[in-house]
Order: structure tokens, then C-alpha cells, then sequence
């Protein structure tokens, strides 16, 4: 039996804010254990937590980049459970009324094919403390860090509308790329500020009624939604093949074996006891405020990539490329800004730099600064240097990180462009090969090649292509 994969996925988005949600102990990453805690995120009788303004802003931001609904009255929850990195034993969230609905993020699935995911909502909640545990076997210690507890996180629910993994790390990504672009998160998943958690079932094909869906925690890499999904979806047809049941249920995906385990089983809502925060009073956004707010936006991946088009006359396919990354586009700006052609800028960002940014899990401005591109492009465009000089020079640059011209001038690489020195070239170069000389007047094109590649290799890459064409030309229709 053939079956339909649903997939619906949970982000936990760590916003950028300075302090924690409802205290002012600090948000950094990699402080000392328990060094960023008070009363409140300690979870103390008697402390009382008062919501972060800066939270409420960048959630609304982010709705907003989304196209959601956002409501002007929202409200605070008690989730209420027990765990040790929990030490009120109640998270604060959102349930009943969380303060955005209704909202989509489109993918491009290929070249001119477009699909919509819906968001079922977004709303705000602190996060937990962290476990550690003691690597070494024989003593079995865990070690609880608040640093993180009170920490502000959004949770952004999608609909069951993916249809498989490709389809789920797509919508990650360009759900990374606007949060970043709207800067109201760093996104690093290393760091833990992007969490996924993927709720998969399978159906037979032909029927309407979901499966039972197994939720899968923690994912922290596209890589590992991707092989999380895809084991799963293999796992639960297996089990349906075997006329085995399937259970609905919280699993860990180990990388290590390449599976997911079985956690826990899935909790329901009623299980939290969700009841509103006596503590925080509802919150109130007015339409004025929201309209405030859209108004500020930043310009988005999408309205960056039509300007490209319109403004810089460059390929859809390159300005999708380059907006797909903030800082990428910043870089391509930057370029450009420094005087570089756009469609040149264009063509080195994205054939040359991309690749090794990638490689190097690093950003374009770690390889060299913009205006160190733009000097380069500008040799290439005065005649300075040939194009494939230009590429030694490009690799010289990532090695010592000098400019260009200090690289061609020590090494002695400006591009000769007098036509006395390359005719006298051309002319030892026809003497030298006359069986190649009564090749090309055979027709042979090749030839031609031949004796282009001769004249640049005597120059030592140095000559003018076009003008040794030109000269090499006239000599041989004599």
C-alpha cells in the first residue's frame, strides 16, 4: 500500500532582546552557569514577573513579516509540569488567546512552482534552564543551568501542510532567512536560538483522515530534520506494513544511529493544566501601535529581490540567490556601492566566493571586505589585469587578505596592453610554429587556439587576450 506522508513542525525562535522576558537579567550566550539569574527566573516565592517591551515589539515584527493576524488582546498562560530545569514548575506561555494567527510562509519548490504553508500561530513563552550531564560513566551526575530559564522564545506553529522533507527544510529556511532579515534573531541553531521539533504521521493515500503522529524534539540542523523525517516516515510504514499499531507518542532523533527513540508518550493539552497567569495582565496591542509597527518593517527577502531586478537589471535567478542571506545581500550592496557593476558583482559573489563560504560554514565578508572585490573587479574592467589573472589575484587575496592592487603590483601581474611588445610576441610565436600557421589556413580553427595559448603562456598570462586575437588575426589573413 502506497502512503501519504503529513508533516506540521514547531519552531522555538530565541528573540535578540538584551534581558529575559519578564526580568532584566541578561540574555548573553556562554556566561557562567547560573550567572544570569534573579528572584525570577529562579522562580522564588513572592517574585513577580513584568513583560519585556522589546519582546512584544519583535513579536509583533514577526507576525507581521508572516502576514499573520495579530490580536490587540492576547494573554499569558500557566503550562503547568515538573521538570529540573524547571524550577517554578510552570512555564509561562501562551494557549487561549496567543496574540498571532493566521499566517503563511510560501516556498519555491522550482523554477516558476510556489506553495503556501500556513502558520497556525505564533505566540510568546520563556524558555527552560538547561541539563548537563556528567560524561563520565561512573559517577552519573546532572548539572541544571538557569541562564537560559526566562529566556524569550517565539513559538511558531505551521499548519499539517508539508508533504515531505525537502519541502520541511525549505520552509526553515526561508523561515531563518526572514527572522534574520527582520533581525529580531540570530537564528543559531549551534547556539540553540533555532529549535525545531516535527510532528509526523502517514496516511494510505487514498484516504482523507490523518494518521497518529509522533512528535520529534529537539532538532538542532536542517540536516537532522531532514534524516529525522525521512526515518520516521519509513518507521511508521513499516509498522503499518506489519499490521503494527502506531502509537502517538514524543521521540529523540539520535544521529549517531541515524534513528528515532521512543521518549515519551504525547502529552495533550489538558495534561499542562493550562490556566491563565494571575501575575501578568492581559496584553493589549492598539492598532495604531501595530500600524507604527508595519510601517518601520525592514524590506524583506522578497521585496529586496524585485528591487535587484528592477534597480540593478540582474537575473531573477541571482537576485534570488543573493537575498536568499541579509548578510550576503548586504555584501552585494556594499559592492556595488564601492563602484562595481552589479551584474560582475554579481557573477564573482556567487561562482566564485559562495562556494567557499559554504565550505567554510562562513559569511562573505569573513573572506575580504566588499570594497577589496570591487577593487578587483575595477583591475578587471580598466584592462589592468586579464580575467584570468584576476583569479590568481582573487586566491592571493584569500590567502593574505591584502588588497588587490598591492597583490598585482608585488607580484608583477599588470596586464601588457602595448601592441608593439605583443606583436613582437606574435611574431616569435608564428616563427615558432609554422606547422600550425598552415593548419589554421587549412581551415583548422583549433590552430588558432593553439597559438593564442602560446603567445599568453610566453607573456606568462600577462598579454591582452583581445588584442593577441586582433594582432594574431591580421598576421595570419595576410
Amino acid at each position: 500500500m502506497r502512503y501519504t506522508p503529513t508533516i506540521g513542525l514547531e519552531v522555538h525562535v530565541q528573540l535578540n532582546t538584551k534581558t529575559k522576558i519578564f526580568c532584566s537579567c541578561k540574555t548573553s550566550f556562554g556566561d557562567p552557569p547560573n550567572s544570569n539569574t534573579c528572584p525570577v527566573c529562579l522562580g522564588l516565592p513572592g517574585a513577580l514577573p513584568v513583560l519585556n517591551a522589546a519582546v512584544l515589539t519583535r513579536a509583533a515584527q514577526a507576525a507581521l513579516a508572516i502576514g499573520a493576524q495579530i490580536h490587540t488582546v492576547s494573554r499569558f498562560d500557566r503550562k503547568n509540569y515538573f521538570y529540573p530545569d524547571l524550577p517554578k514548575a510552570y512555564q509561562i506561555s501562551q494557549f487561549a488567546l496567543p496574540y498571532c494567527t493566521n499566517g503563511s510562509i510560501e516556498i519555491e519548490l522550482g523554477e516558476g512552482v510556489a506553495k503556501k504553508i500556513g502558520v497556525t500561530r505564533i505566540h510568546m513563552e520563556e524558555d527552560a534552564g538547561k541539563l548537563m550531564h556528567s560524561e563520565e560513566s561512573s559517577i552519573q551526575e546532572s548539572y541544571v543551568d538557569l541562564n537560559r530559564a526566562g529566556t524569550p522564545l517565539l513559538e511558531i506553529v505551521s499548519e499539517p501542510e508539508i508533504d515531505n522533507s525537502d519541502e520541511a527544510v525549505l520552509y526553515l529556511d526561508k523561515l531563518k532567512s526572514i527572522m534574520e532579515y527582520i533581525e529580531v534573531s540570530d537564528c543559531n541553531m549551534e547556539q540553540g536560538s533555532l529549535r525545531v521539533d516535527a510532528n509526523v504521521s502517514i496516511r494510505p493515500e487514498n484516504e482523507k483522515k490523518l494518521g497518529t503522529r509522533a512528535e520529534i524534539k529537539n532538532l538542532n540542523s536542517f540536516k537532522a530534520v531532514k534524516a529525522a523525517i525521512e526515518y520516521e516516515i519509513e518507521r511508521q510504514t513499516e509498522r503499518l506494513e506489519n499490521n503494527e499499531k502506531i502509537v502517538q507518542e514524543t521521540r529523540l532523533w539520535n544521529a549517531l544511529s541515524g534513528q528515532t527513540v521512543s521518549m515519551r508518550s504525547k502529552e495533550e493539552a489538558h495534561d499542562y493544566r493550562y490556566f491563565p497567569d494571575p501575575d501578568l495582565v492581559d496584553v493589549i496591542l492598539s492598532p495604531d501601535k501595530i500600524q507604527e509597527l508595519k510601517q518601520n518593517m525592514p524590506e524583506l527577502a522578497g521585496e529586496k529581490k524585485s528591487r535587484y531586478i528592477r534597480e540593478f537589471q540582474i537575473p531573477e535567478y541571482d537576485a534570488g540567490v543573493l537575498t536568499v542571506n541579509k548578510k550576503s545581500a548586504h555584501y552585494f550592496e556594499a559592492v556595488i556601492k564601492f563602484g562595481a557593476p552589479p551584474k560582475k558583482a554579481s557573477n564573482w559573489i556567487m561562482s566564485e566566493m559562495m562556494a567557499i563560504t559554504s565550505e567554510k560554514f562562513c559569511e562573505l565578508g569573513d573572506l575580504f571586505p566588499p570594497e577589496y572585490l570591487a577593487e578587483l573587479i575595477d583591475e578587471i574592467e580598466s584592462g589592468r589585469i586579464s580575467g584570468k589573472i584576476a583569479k590568481t589575484v582573487f586566491q592571493d587575496m584569500l590567502e593574505t587578505k591584502e588588497k588587490p592592487a598591492k597583490i598585482i603590483q608585488q607580484k608583477g601581474l599588470i596586464q601588457i596592453v602595448d601592441e608593439g611588445s605583443i606583436a613582437k610576441l606574435v611574431d616569435d610565436v608564428l616563427a615558432e610554429n609554422p606547422e600550425s600557421i598552415e593548419s589554421y589556413k587549412q581551415g583548422k580553427d583549433r590552430a588558432l587556439g593553439f597559438l593564442v595559448g602560446q603567445v599568453m603562456a610566453k607573456s606568462r598570462g600577462k598579454a591582452n587576450p583581445p588584442l593577441v586575437n586582433k594582432l594574431l588575426l591580421e598576421k595570419l589573413n595576410k
